[in-house]
């Protein structure tokens, strides 16, 4: 073996001195179509001499199309940078003739259990580098075109005869700009492998992620994200039988494929989906046995958070498969295994992909009947079932919301018959939405809705948890009677906003409402003077609860009419209702008391650089910009100690660190003179240390149990909370729960952080239950320290506050349900 690595360096080191050509990459055996333009020839380099820009890739794969009848291309939309989403059908010439016919054809088999799918194409989508910084998939994919287009033979002629593949190049085109250009700009002409060179080390937020520093990997079941959402419709409208999603990781690791540890896969996933996982397995190994590239299989990481792409196509009847490449990050760079060079990386990727391709060939009809089968199961299962009501009587915009992941996944729902009440709950028409089970993706119906707190492994590649009607805090309730569903929904809108009549005393906005934020910063933003209710009341006989937005009509900056066309505009565009009122007499408090506190405008930061959770910043950037429409100043911590932080009313602290002593010094004598700093996750042991806030933690103790020296890692690897949601119990008076329907709330926690309940009840507004787990994994010992704790404090300093959240309230952009803490958290903190 020890000869084996020595050859493997030789060969690569000697490769980092010599010009790439692109037969390093082809097979040989066959001869190519001289009409069809090279990589080279387009971009003006060859493939792995520099990291490809997608500018240029998009280019080349348009070239492709223009000169080869077995490709056609589409543009599905564009990224956040504008970048073209673009996806290649390549066939045969007459496959291509009656692609339509043939795409009508393979859904069909998923309908019919007796069709005969011996003659028809096995559809194959290949995605290439959904993590920009993993570069090599987008790379390979330049090569493997070209072959596809190109190649000559009868082997390759039939192949296409056979097989619709899907061809994206890259998933990921911001991420995978970003990172070329880090690359490109660091690259000597003497390659340097030293490890330590700054080419190997990308600047924060680095380019795996999208414009919004998304991991995109994780968001192929919520649907979120721009390029989720033209993977997904095209995933949908072809159902392929196999998906490949090509990856990096470790520059000292080798190759892996799929299956990954078969003790934690999915169990919704059956069986015979990772038997032929693993018999696809047989054609990687064997191709990377000819090439001489070391790999491995079934030892590492899983299928079972669904939100993945090499396991979302798992419960959709196809077959996901995940390769991991051993990455050079960069041009070339010194490993345990000799000095990996980026071409070498890009053969491995481009000889998995043919792999892939070799399979489905070989295994075509059988990949086929399973698919039938899959289906045919589902439908069996789900004649059996009832539905699944869910919904929110005060919330239309988060039902909605979830009822749009639904519409995305083709899951099929209907709105109910009739207002009614269950189980202490009531489900209103046009705030409710109902889903029947027999249909063909019940399957990933349960997979959305599912609720496990039992598992056969206790460590997890990801979240353990997801069950979407807690992740967006709605009622719900499964095994409904059919006879509670109406007409089914085929054009889901949001609700039209409006405002109820023209006053000239005031308005009343509940907080209710998922976009109440937007409203309020509109109204605010347009120097209107508004209100906060910090009390319950009645007015006109309606009820409105704690945080109902008062706007009177006298001593503002715009007349009453110009007010009220102006609330128009604002319910319009936040798409909720407001109330018009000719009265301040109240049953309660009147709307002239203490009791309705003034709101300030707000200007807001969020820190970000290095040392911070770039994930976790750039979903509260997100959740800012996309969704409320407010203006949110991204503020590097390098810069914290040397700008002045009075512009700032609130400065928010997601996961991390990297503050300098001068940055927190001037961050505590803000807080003092009115500033709200609002940290997170990590963010909350750094403001403890550094004395911003006084808290006590709980910890768990590691179990006493014997262990080999061999499994030693799964022990302490039980103990981490790798993602699942817990139950808190709320105190609906207190304004961080403003808004708030239910005194119970789903939260999602992902780390150990345990604060110790306050000794006054009433600073404990948000407290697990004594038994709090809904759902996911959480050790025993863990589970018994959780339980009363509480995952949100908040303390005054000076004339300001401090402000922490144990857990991420806004994770990957779908949980929605507690989005509105950290929007309470801003507006009203001084009230708390």
């Amino acid at each position: 073996m020890r000869k084996f690595l020595v050859l493997i360096a030789f060969f690569t080191a000697s490769l980092s001195a010599q010009q790439i050509d692109l037969s390093y990459y082809l097979p040989q055996n066959i001869s190519y179509n001289q009409q069809i333009p090279t990589p080279k020839s387009v971009i003006g380099h060859e493939v792995g001499e520099w990291h490809i820009t997608h500018d240029k890739l998009a280019e080349y794969m348009k070239a492709l199309a223009a000169s080869s009848d077995r490709i056609s291309i589409e543009n599905r939309g564009t990224t956040y940078e504008g970048r073209p989403l673009l996806l290649l059908t390549i066939t045969s010439p007459k496959n291509h003739q009656n692609l339509e016919n043939i795409r009508k054809q393979h859904l069909a088999l998923t309908e019919n259990p007796n069709m005969d799918v011996s003659n028809l194409p096995i559809v194959v989508n290949q995605g290439f580098s959904i993590h920009g910084n993993e570069p090599s998939g987008s790379n390979a994919a330049l090569a493997v075109a070209y072959y596809l287009a190109a190649g000559q033979g009868k082997e390759i002629e039939d192949m296409l005869d056979n097989t619709i593949i899907l061809f994206d190049p890259s998933f990921n085109p911001d991420g995978l700009q970003r990172f070329a250009y880090w690359a490109n700009t660091n690259k000597a002409k003497n390659i340097n492998p030293d490890p330590n060179d700054r080419e190997y080390s990308e600047v924060w937020p680095g380019g795996r992620t999208n414009h919004y520093w998304f991991d995109m990997n994780r968001d192929w079941l919520p649907v979120q994200l721009a390029e989720s959402r033209a993977r997904i419709e095209t995933f949908h409208k072809w159902l392929p039988n196999i998906l490949t999603d090509h990856h990096e990781m470790g520059t000292n690791s080798s190759f892996f494929f799929q299956p990954g540890i078969p003790s934690r896969t999915n169990p919704l996933t059956p069986q015979l989906n990772q038997d032929l996982t693993k018999e696809i397995g047989n054609y990687h190994a064997k191709a990377f046995d000819k090439l001489g590239s070391m790999y491995y299989s079934e030892e590492s990481f899983d299928d079972f958070y669904y939100g993945k792409g090499s396991t979302f196509p798992d419960v959709n009847g196809s077959i996901g498969i995940l390769f991991e490449q051993a990455s050079s990050r960069g041009h070339a760079q010194e490993s345990v295994n000799g000095i990996i060079t980026f071409p070498f990386t890009v053969r491995n990727q481009f000889t998995a992909a043919l792999s892939t391709l070799a399979a489905a060939q070989a295994m075509r009809v059988k990949i086929l009947k399973y698919q039938q089968d899959f289906y045919k199961q589902a439908y069996k299962e789900g004649s059996k079932a009832k539905a699944i009501v869910f919904g929110d009587e005060k919330d239309a915009a988060r039902t909605y919301h979830l009822a749009e992941i639904l519409k995305r996944q083709h899951i099929k729902f209907n709105e109910v018959k009739s207002d009614f009440t269950s189980k202490g709950k009531t489900y209103k028409k046009g705030y409710s939405f109902i889903i029947p089970m027999d249909q063909k993706n019940n399957r990933l119906v349960k997979a959305m809705f599912q609720k496990t707190t039992k598992f056969t492994d206790s460590l997890f590649y990801d979240i353990s948890a997801w069950t979407f009607p807690l992740a967006f805090n709605l009622d719900y309730e499964e095994e409904v009677s059919t006879s509670r569903i109406g007409k089914e929904v085929t054009n889901l809108t949001l609700p039209t906003g409006k405002v109820s009549k023209i006053s000239n005393y005031g308005y009343l906005m509940p907080w209710n409402e998922y976009y109440s934020p937007k409203a309020l910063n509109m109204i605010l933003e347009k120097g209107i003077r508004a209100k906060v209710g910090l009390k319950q009341f009645k007015n006109e006989n309606k009820k409105y609860d704690y945080g109902t937005i008062f706007i009177p009509v006298q001593n503002q900056s715009l007349n009453s009419g110009e007010l009220y066309a102006f609330l128009n505009k604002v319910a319009k565009e936040s798409y909720l209702d407001i109330f018009g009122t000719s009265t301040g007499l109240n049953d309660g408090v009147d709307l002239g008391s203490n009791n309705f506190s003034d709101i300030s405008k707000k200007k807001i930061a969020v820190l970000v650089g290095s040392g911070i959770s770039s994930s976790d910043a750039g979903e509260i950037w997100h959740l800012f910009d996309q969704r409320f429409d407010i203006t949110v100043t991204k503020l590097d911590v390098s810069r914290v100690g040397r700008v002045n932080l009075s512009k700032y009313s609130t400065i928010i602290f997601p996961s991390g660190g990297g503050i300098s002593k001068a940055g927190a010094d001037d961050l505590k004598a803000w807080v003092r003179n009115g500033g709200v700093l609002i940290g997170y996750r990590g963010a909350v042991r750094w403001l403890s240390s550094n004395k911003f806030m006084n808290l006590e933690y709980v910890s768990s103790k590691s179990p006493n149990i014997p262990v080999s020296f061999e499994n030693r890692s799964l022990l302490s690897g039980a103990q981490v909370v790798g993602g699942a949601i817990f139950n808190t119990k709320l105190d609906l008076s207190h304004p961080i729960n403003f808004g708030y329907k239910n005194d119970e709330l789903p939260m999602f926690r992902n780390s150990t952080t345990f604060i110790k309940a306050n000794s006054r009840n009433y600073n404990n507004p948000i407290q697990y239950t004594a038994n709090p787990l809904l759902a996911g994994y959480i050790s025993k010992e863990n589970l018994k320290v959780i339980g009363n704790t509480v995952p949100f404090q908040v303390q005054r300093s000076g004339r300001g506050r401090v402000i922490a959240f144990t857990d991420n309230t806004n994770f990957r952009a779908f949980w929605f349900g507690t989005n509105k803490l950290l929007m309470n958290a801003i507006y009203f903190a001084d009230k708390m």
